[in-house]
C-alpha cells in the first residue's frame, strides 16, 4: 500500500498562492480583458496602426498572465487528484509524477510570487537593453555579443518577443554594442536588476595561450514609454546621421542608406536604429527609444536618485554586478545577492531565471 503524503507542501503552496492571487486582483484583470477584447474587436482597431499595436499587446499580456494563474490554480487541483489515485492504486509511477508535478509548481509558484513584487512606475513597460562592450578588447567585444545572445535565449525560452534594433559589429569578433527591445509582461520590471557592469574572466580565445582575460560589459535597461508620454524634443536640438547598415567584418546589408542615429545635442544621448527597412521608420523607432531615455533623464534628475534607473555604467572595474569565471573554475554569481550558479554554459544559453528573482528580491528589500 502506497502512502504518499505531500499534504504539507500543498497547503504551503495553496496559502502562497492566495496571497498571490489577491495581488494580482483575478477579477480586476478578467474585466480589464474585457475592456481590451471590446476595444481589439472595433472594426476601425487597425486605422491607427500605434494603438492598435498597444491594444493587442496589452490584451495579450493580459490574457498571458490570467491563463498563468489559472493553470496553476488547476495544476494544484489536478495534483492532490494525482496523490489520491497513486495512494488508492499503489502506483509509484503516479507517485513520482506527483512528486515532480510539486517540484514543478514550487518553481511556478515562486515566479508568480516574484512578479508580484513588480510594482513601479513603468515595470509593466516593454524592456530595451543596450549592451557596450567595455574595457578588454576583443574579448571584451566577444563578451558582449555573448550577453546579447543570453537575453534573446532567456526571451525565445520564455515565448517572449525579441526584436534587434540596432547593432555595431567590432572588427575583428563580437560587437561594440547592440539595442534590442523585449516585449513581454513586465519585461521592464523583470529585467531592470540586469543593469550594471558585467565581469568575464576566461582563458583568451584570441590573446596568448594559456593566458586568463579579464573582460567587461555594460548593460543598459529603459522601460519603452508610451507615445502619449513622449517629451517634445525641439528639432534644433537633435542632430540626424544617415548610414548604411552593415554586418560582421562591415559587410553592407542593406543597399540603401537607411540607418539612423540620433544625437540630443544638450544631454550628448546618442540612439542608433538599423532594423526597420526604411529610413523613415528607422528614424521613429530611434526618437521614440530617444524620448524614453530622455523622459528617464528627467525623471532621474527631479528624483535624485539616478541609480534607480539605466545608470551611469562605465563597463570597468567600478559599478560590477555578476561575475562569470570560465577559468580556473566555472561559476556566475551575483555581487549584489551572492547567488551563484556552477554551470555558466546554462546561464549564456539564457537560464537566468534565478538570478532575476534574486535582483527582485534583493531590490524590494533595499527600497523597503
Amino acid at each position: 500500500m502506497l502512502d504518499l503524503d505531500l499534504t504539507q507542501e500543498i497547503a504551503a503552496l495553496r496559502s502562497t498562492f492566495r496571497d498571490i492571487r489577491s495581488v494580482v486582483d483575478v477579477d480586476g484583470l478578467q474585466s480589464e480583458i474585457e475592456r481590451l477584447s471590446e476595444l481589439a474587436g472595433a472594426p476601425d482597431l487597425w486605422d491607427d496602426t500605434a494603438n492598435a499595436q498597444k491594444v493587442t499587446s496589452a490584451l495579450s499580456h493580459r490574457q498571458s498572465e490570467l491563463a498563468r494563474v489559472k493553470s496553476i490554480d488547476s495544476r494544484l487541483d489536478d495534483l492532490e487528484v494525482l496523490i489520491e489515485l497513486a495512494n488508492e492504486m499503489g502506483d509509484e509511477e503516479s507517485a513520482t509524477e506527483a512528486r515532480d508535478e510539486l517540484v514543478q509548481l514550487q518553481k511556478a509558484i515562486g515566479e508568480l510570487e516574484v512578479q508580484t513584487l513588480l510594482d513601479g512606475e513603468w515595470d509593466d513597460r516593454p524592456a530595451v537593453i543596450t549592451i557596450r562592450a567595455g574595457a578588454g578588447g576583443v574579448d571584451a567585444a566577444d563578451f558582449a555579443e555573448m550577453l546579447m545572445r543570453m537575453y534573446l535565449r532567456w526571451a525565445e525560452k520564455h515565448g517572449y518577443s525579441a526584436t534587434v534594433m540596432d547593432t555595431s559589429y567590432a572588427e575583428e569578433a563580437g560587437i561594440k554594442s547592440a539595442t534590442f527591445e523585449i516585449d513581454a509582461p513586465y519585461a521592464f520590471g523583470t529585467l531592470s536588476v540586469e543593469a550594471g557592469t558585467h565581469r568575464l574572466v576566461r582563458m583568451s580565445p584570441f590573446g596568448q595561450a594559456g593566458k586568463r582575460q579579464t573582460s567587461f560589459a555594460a548593460v543598459e535597461v529603459i522601460p519603452l514609454m508610451e507615445e502619449t508620454e513622449a517629451i517634445e524634443i525641439p528639432e534644433n536640438d537633435i542632430r540626424v546621421d544617415v548610414f548604411r547598415s552593415s554586418g560582421p567584418g562591415g559587410q553592407s546589408v542593406n543597399t540603401t542608406d537607411s540607418a539612423v542615429r540620433l544625437t540630443h545635442i544638450p544631454t550628448g544621448t546618442v540612439v542608433s536604429m538599423q532594423n526597420e527597412k526604411s529610413q523613415i521608420q528607422n528614424r521613429a523607432a530611434a526618437m521614440r527609444v530617444l524620448q524614453s531615455r530622455l523622459l528617464l533623464l528627467q525623471k532621474e534628475q527631479e528624483a535624485a536618485q539616478k541609480k534607480e534607473f539605466a545608470g551611469n555604467i562605465t563597463a570597468s572595474w567600478g559599478d560590477q554586478m555578476r561575475s562569470y569565471v570560465l577559468a580556473p573554475y566555472q561559476m556566475v554569481k551575483d555581487l549584489r545577492t551572492d547567488y551563484e550558479v556552477g554551470n555558466p554554459s546554462h546561464v549564456f544559453d539564457g537560464d537566468l531565471d534565478g538570478f532575476i528573482a534574486a535582483g527582485i528580491k534583493w531590490r524590494k528589500q533595499k527600497v523597503e
